[in-house]
């Protein structure tokens, strides 16, 4: 026995366990167990011999000085004092793999070795230990499958915890065997499959964790048996079709987490007759539909309740308000309405929940005002109502909310004035009014928040002063007051809040002054945003106190002077954004040493050669436009050829002067013909302007004038959207057989905007197509204050864009509506067809470089138009290479969700480009699922998200709304017709948006594939 050990290690350690071994073998000699006991010592001397790695030492001591039942973690019995019945380490940072000899400890019946670094398999011998009742292997990095004699042979099992691991392949059906089995924790791992049925069998389980693994199918209607389960967690797999009704049988069910799977179908109302003993009902992220039941109240013993992002209807029950334990209240992200004061009755009801701490309901279509009873609800630690049309004003009861930690608001209607009392409450410490049309001043009674953290007021009508009292608020992590109409010098006391260590945003405001030498005290800040504002002077040098500074942006101000040196200090600086000031001098050498991602330094007044080195060699990254006095650098920065100032080039300065003066004369006379010349020619050929906006002049002339009474002075009344770089109004005018168009006016004051407009003019005044938006005219002219105005006149598409009716909640007011199979597959081949003509577009290709829903446009009957040019880029063929290149004005490439990844690392725009694009649009329009979802992040994508579906589970991924909306699209679903068709086009939206843009198809074959879905549709 003794040799075959020493077999053992030799063939299990190799060489480097000789010298252990050799160690150990004398050891025996001194210490020879008896033959009962035997076979335990030297599976335990195996399961060392394993582990390559003991930090804590907690194996040092397992040798001969010691009887094995004395050593750590060696537990022996009572009835056999010489055997090993339990053998516990966890969390002693073991590294290694796990011995087979375990299999020969048969009185074991502990085996836990959680929380270690072990990895391997899971040995098939542990499946020989009859007579064990636990084993617990997780968090470990353990990796294979589940071996399937743990089922056959362990019939004593009782917690099998294998959690936190890298498991794969299936749950093996034989662990229905396991009868006596009260926990099974399976969870975070990487199983997949369907979950099998034999665990019905498993009538003493009491807790059953699947979460986070990669589970398919649907849950068998056999787990409905096991009457003793009290514990259910199968979120975050891939889990659809609906709940079983059998389910709601499990009367002891205390935890139920269905969440981030797709399931299907209604609650029911009969959800809470056996849930009697329910505390935790968890189904986010799904595909319910239908109304939240008020039954709900029935099951008395709830406290957490969360049924956020499905797709929910009608009002939030206010039966809810009688569940005395509720403690969490989650239903945000669905379509929930709330149109009358009754409609809100339940925020009423939930003043009896007086454990309620979190009330979230954020993004639904809640309407009117918020109820004042709000503020009775005084055991609320979190409070969102953000992304709801609300209306009103803040109710000034929320000062009773003193327990309050979160208020989130933003993204709403409200308007007026921030109650003063918000400033009672000292324990917020976050806070979102963003997004609303809120005004007045900033109270300065938010001094008294000192435990705020993040504070995020950007994009209301805020005036007045920035109270220096905000100074007080210490522990602020994140300010953001950007996009009001604050005035006045930025407080240094701002500067002194030194545990700003997200961003410090003040941009698009009227500050004026300089930027306070303070400044450098936020020696943790990530971002500083003071751009679009009216600030002057030089940037101070103390900014290198801002060590961790990554993004900095200055762009838009009246700074001067050079690019200070201190700036070389920022090690970890990635974007700065200099542009639109009136910086001069020459171009520091240190921003070349600098690991920078993003410069702009454009529309300055810099000199000098361009460096060439570091971000400097991308040309994409550098923006340097608008600096006539530069010269040098890489030839695609297109800049002139410096002048060497050399001695020995020093002698031809001055025959150089005489040969310009003698030419200049004749230069003179020259120019002065040609213009002559041109000016006759221009007019005689306005079709020709590269700018687009003579070719406008056979349309009839609009003024200034003309444009404030049609919009009656550009009343908010008749805006009906906004963009990048300005906004769009109806406007009731006569231009040919229109009397109603839609006038973009461009907000000149947007870096961007006038070349926007230019782009725009430019792509639209030779275009002709059915699918394309149709400009009437332009105006380009000085508005009553003496400044420029900018604004083009298109065609009035009344039904809106394409963003309306894909996510109906950003359609304030109005009844939502949807669009149908039928609909959009004519929408989608509409767009299709317009991007197939611009790409073919003679001589000279364009590519539109952003599209997304909201730059489509449907006309009265709902014919689709692609509209908003600004970023549209020309494919012109070079004389001198083959490969095509880009002329454009712009840098910009596209939107979040849309931009093609090769765009991302600094690829020019293509045909392609506008392909993926395509193919994230169409996939957007047939599941309902915006690219920028909150879900999706870490890896995942709306690309991957249908690409794990396709094509088998197609049906499931798409728009709920199309099963619900009306009864003639519930019938066209259900002929096979439709899954061929939807089949047809997901595949299509999974090929336009591949990754490779070589893989991805033309527009020419997606016209012929949808028509061809679209004619399976209509058989």
């Amino acid at each position: 026995m003794i040799s075959s050990s020493y077999n053992l290690f030799h063939s299990t350690t190799g060489t480097s366990t000789t010298t252990l071994s050799a160690i150990l073998l004398i050891s025996l000699c001194f210490f020879v167990p008896s033959n009962a006991t035997e076979t335990d010592l030297l599976a335990l001397l195996s399961f060392k011999s394993l582990i390559g790695n003991d930090p804590s030492g907690a194996l040092s001591s397992w040798n001969a000085s010691l009887h094995h039942c004395r050593w750590p973690g060696v537990i022996c019995g009572r009835r056999h004092p010489d055997r090993v019945t339990g053998l516990a380490l966890d969390s002693f940072q073991l590294a290694g793999q796990i011995s087979p000899s375990l299999g020969n400890l048969t009185f074991l019946q502990n085996l836990s070795l959680s929380s270690n670094h072990l990895s391997g398999n899971i040995p098939e011998e542990l499946g020989q230990l009859s007579r064990l009742r636990y084993l617990n292997l997780s968090t470990n990095y353990i990796h294979g499958s589940i071996p399937s004699a743990l089922g056959n042979n362990c019939s004593n099992l009782e917690y099998l915890k294998l959690r936190n691991n890298f498991l794969s392949r299936s749950i093996p059906p034989e662990i229905g065997n396991l009868q006596q089995l009260q926990t099974l924790s399976l969870s975070v791992n990487d199983l997949t499959g369907t979950i099998p049925p034999t665990l019905g069998n498993l009538t003493n389980i009491l807790f059953l964790n699947l979460y986070s693994n990669r589970f398919t199918g649907s849950i068998p209607d056999i787990l409905g048996q096991l009457k003793s389960l009290r514990h259910f967690q199968i979120n975050d797999n891939q889990i659809s079709g609906t709940v079983p009704r059998s389910f709601y049988n499990l009367s002891n069910l205390i935890t139920l987490d269905l969440s981030i799977n797709y399931f299907q179908g209604f609650l029911p109302p009969y959800i809470c007759d056996a849930f009697q003993t329910l505390e935790t009902l968890i189904i986010y992220q799904n595909q319910f539909t239908g109304h939240i039941p008020s039954s709900l109240s029935n099951c008395t013993t709830l406290s957490t309740i969360d049924v956020s992002f499905n797709n929910f209807t009608g009002t939030i029950p206010s039966t809810i308000g009688s569940l005395q334990q509720l403690n969490f209240l989650q239903v945000g992200h669905n379509q929930l309405e709330a149109k009358t004061s009754s409609d809100w009755s339940f925020i009423h009801a939930l003043t009896n929940c007086t454990n309620l701490q979190i009330l979230e309901a954020e993004n639904n279509q809640l309407q009117g005002v918020i109820p004042s009873s709000l503020g009775n609800i005084t055991s609320l630690r979190t409070l969102v109502l953000s992304g709801n049309p609300i209306s009103g004003s803040i109710p000034a009861e929320f000062e009773m909310l003193t327990n309050l930690i979160s208020l989130q608001l933003g993204q709403t209607l409200l308007s007026g004035k921030i109650p003063r009392e918000i400033g009672n409450l000292w324990n917020l410490q976050g806070l979102r009014l963003s997004n609303n049309m809120l005004s007045g001043e900033i109270p300065s009674s938010f001094s008294n928040l000192t435990k705020m953290n993040k504070l995020a007021l950007n994009n209301n009508a805020f005036e007045g002063h920035i109270s220096p009292s905000l100074g007080n608020m210490q522990s602020l992590a994140l300010l953001d007051i950007s996009n009001n109409k604050l005035i006045g010098e930025i407080p240094r006391e701002i500067m002194n809040i030194l545990s700003l260590t997200i961003v410090l945003s003040l941009s698009q405001n009227h500050l004026n002054g300089s930027i306070p030498s303070e400044i450098g005290k936020l020696n943790n800040i990530a971002q500083i945003d003071l751009s679009y504002n009216d600030l002057s002077g030089q940037v101070p040098s103390t900014i290198d106190g801002c060590q961790l500074l990554q993004i900095l942006h200055l762009e838009g101000n009246s700074l001067h002077g050079p690019i200070p040196s201190s700036l070389s200090n920022l090690k970890g600086l990635q974007e700065l954004d200099l542009s639109s000031n009136s910086f001069s001098g020459k171009i520091p050498s240190f921003l070349s040493a600098m690991k920078l991602k993003r410069l702009n330094i454009s529309f300055n007044d810099f000199q000098g050669e361009l460096p060439k080195e570091g971000v400097f060699k991308n040309v994409t990254a550098v923006d340097v436009r608008g600096n006539t006095k530069l010269c040098g650098g890489l030839p695609d920065n297109h800049l002139p050829k410096c002048i060497s100032d050399s001695p020995s080039q020093k002698h031809h300065s001055e025959y150089i002067k005489i040969i310009l003066v003698c030419i200049g004369g004749g230069i003179l006379c020259l120019s002065i013909i040609i213009c002559i010349v041109a000016g006759c020619y221009w007019r005689r050929r306005s079709q020709n302007d590269p700018h687009g906006i003579m070719a406008m002049t056979e349309y009839k002339r609009v003024s200034y004038d003309d444009l404030v009474r049609a919009t009656n002075n550009f009343s908010v009344e008749n805006l009906i959207g906004s963009g990048s770089f300005g906004m769009v109004y109806k406007a009731s005018m006569s231009l040919g057989s229109a009397e109603i168009v839609a006038v973009k006016v461009l907000n000149l004051d947007q870096h961007g905007a006038f070349r926007s407009f230019l782009s725009e003019c430019e792509a639209l005044k030779n275009v002709r197509h059915r699918n394309l938006v149709k400009i009437l005219s332009v105006c380009s002219s000085i508005d009553h204050r003496g400044n420029d105005f900018k604004a083009l006149i298109f065609e009035f598409m009344p039904n809106g864009s394409l963003e309306t009716w894909l996510h109906p909640i950003a359609r304030d007011n109005r009844p939502p509506k949807f669009l149908t199979l039928l609909q959009r597959m004519n929408v989608a081949i509409d767009i299709a067809k317009a991007l197939d003509y611009l790409h073919d577009h003679k001589p000279v290709p364009i590519i539109h470089c952003d599209l997304k829903p909201s730059n489509v446009l449907l006309d009265d009957d709902m014919t689709a138009r692609v509209g908003d040019f600004g970023l549209a880029q020309f494919l012109v063929r070079s004389d001198t290479v083959s490969a095509p290149s880009i002329t454009s004005t712009s840098g910009i490439k596209g939107s979040i969700g849309y931009i093609p990844p090769e765009y991302g690392m600094g690829g020019q725009a293509s045909t392609q480009g506008d392909v993926h694009s395509y193919g994230i649009l169409l996939l957007e329009m047939f599941t309902g699922i915006s690219p920028i979802n909150e879900r999706f992040g870490d890896g995942l994508s709306l690309h991957k998200h249908v690409e794990t579906a396709f094509p088998a589970r197609v049906t499931d991924i798409i728009d709920a709304k199309l099963f619900s909306s009306d009864q003639e699209n519930k019938k066209t679903l259900e002929i096979e017709n439709s899954r061929e068709c939807l089949v047809s086009v997901i595949r299509c939206g999974l090929l336009c948006s591949k990754e490779s843009a070589k893989e991805r198809i033309s527009m020419n074959d997606v016209v012929k594939e949808l028509n061809s879905a679209r004619n399976k549709l209509l058989k």
